[in-house]
C-alpha cells in the first residue's frame, strides 16, 4: 500500500524539488510552483492534471482517482487514494508528469523525459 511516506520520498527524488507547509498540509514544489500536495489525513494526494484529462480518468478508476467539489472545479488538479494505487511505479509516474508540468523549462531541458522521441 503507497503511504504519505512513500509520496514524500518519491515527491523529493525529483530534481530541484522541495517541501513545503501550506494550509497545513505539505506540499511539494518545483521552482516555487506546487505540483502535488498530500492531505491533512495522509490518505490521498494531489496532483497536476489538466481539466480535460480528469473525466476519462475518474471513469475508468472512480475508486482511485477523484476531485474535491467546489475546490478543484476551476482548477488543473486531480486527486488519488493512495491506497488504491497500484505500487511505487504508478506513484513515481503520476508525481513524475506532475512535476514535468510545472517545472521550468531550462530545468526540463536538463531532465529531458525518455518517454519522448528525440526531436
Amino acid at each position: 500500500m503507497t503511504t504519505s511516506e512513500d509520496v514524500r520520498r518519491v515527491a523529493l527524488a525529483l530534481p530541484d524539488t522541495a517541501e513545503k507547509l501550506a494550509w497545513g498540509s505539505p506540499t511539494f514544489r518545483v521552482a516555487g510552483k506546487i505540483f502535488a500536495a498530500l492531505s491533512d489525513d495522509d490518505k490521498s494526494m494531489a496532483f497536476k492534471c489538466p481539466k480535460e484529462e480528469r473525466p476519462e480518468l475518474i471513469e475508468a478508476e472512480p475508486d482511485k482517482f477523484f476531485v474535491r467539489a467546489g475546490h478543484d472545479d476551476n482548477y488543473d488538479w486531480l486527486r488519488a487514494h493512495l491506497a488504491a494505487l497500484e505500487g511505487e511505479e504508478e506513484l513515481r509516474a503520476i508525481l513524475l508528469d506532475s512535476w514535468r508540468q510545472v517545472a521550468p523549462r531550462k530545468l526540463l531541458a536538463l531532465h529531458p523525459d525518455p518517454a519522448d522521441p528525440e526531436p
